[in-house]
């Protein structure tokens, strides 16, 4: 891949390969790199004096506000999301209330003087464990009980993430090209895991590029197929190839050399691929 890049290029990459060893490597051969920063406690000193209406980037309509923080070797690009905030907050209420029915479930074989229930249990035979445990609820109401949950799990950095650059982008450039390495990887994750195009590494280069052009073909079937049907738009790269494998056709040649085309294993999704090619022919 090195051979591939020159001096300059832009490195893009997740958190999970941001490290010190990695960035020494991209700045020794003179590259530029743009990744995802974690955040820790030194950035909620930000959050807390973040204000939307002194942002450098204000976009009411998105909803995104960000700043710039330059410093002597990298710029750390800092944004606040407010659909990211409702998601996330979305996704730890229905983490409280989890919590608090798994507590509930234990209070109640406490109280009826029942073993611990099953799925709280570990299953292995080859360990022994007698089991001692309480919960809060006894002195909680539930909406004290969901309070203490929420502030241990709610930290106040909801809707923010940072990117950290060498190179001196806007924070609209930033922004747009991370993101632009979320689609490929998206792309890349749907020819593995949906499309399933086979092992890559093991086969000759022109099999690699076959293999690739025709995954990326499949792609974009399926991506035709969204748009073409409604029903489609929210479904699975995965639901669309099973039920396309499952539909098979049988030609029939008649003696008048007339081609008889039957089509067999229907299903919701495939039966509008069918019911369309009926239509055009």
């Amino acid at each position: 891949m090195k051979s591939k890049l020159k001096k300059g290029s832009l490195i893009v990459f997740d958190k999970g390969a941001n490290t010190i060893k990695n960035i020494k490597i991209i700045q020794k051969d003179k590259m530029e790199y743009l990744t995802s920063m974690k955040l820790n406690t030194s950035d909620d000193k930000i959050i807390e004096k973040f204000d939307p209406k002194k942002a450098e980037l204000r976009d009411p309509e998105e909803g995104l506000y960000g700043i710039k923080i330059v410093k002597p070797n990298s710029i750390k690009y800092f944004y606040f999301s407010e659909s990211l905030q409702k998601r996330q907050l979305e996704s730890k209420a229905r983490a409280v209330l989890k919590k608090l029915k798994e507590a509930k479930e234990i209070q109640k074989a406490i109280v009826n003087k029942k073993k611990l229930p099953k799925k709280f249990r570990i299953d292995n035979e080859l360990i022994e464990i007698e089991y001692s445990f309480r919960t809060k609820l006894e002195e909680l109401s539930d909406e004290e009980a969901i309070e203490l949950l929420k502030a241990s799990l709610i930290n106040g950095r909801e809707g923010f993430f940072c990117l950290k650059s060498s190179k001196d982008l806007t924070l609209e450039e930033a922004l747009k090209i991370y993101r632009r390495k979320d689609s490929i990887e998206k792309i890349f994750h749907s020819l593995k895991n949906e499309i399933q195009i086979k092992p890559l590494r093991v086969w000759s280069d022109d099999s690699i590029y076959g293999a690739i052009i025709l995954g990326f073909i499949a792609q974009l079937f399926i991506s035709l197929m969204r748009y073409e049907f409604e029903d489609l738009k929210h479904r699975s790269t995965k639901f669309i190839k099973k039920s396309l494998k499952n539909l098979t056709l049988t030609v029939n040649f008649l003696k008048n050399g007339v081609k008889q085309y039957i089509f067999a294993n229907f299903d919701k999704i495939n039966s509008l691929f069918v019911a369309r090619m009926s239509e055009i022919s």
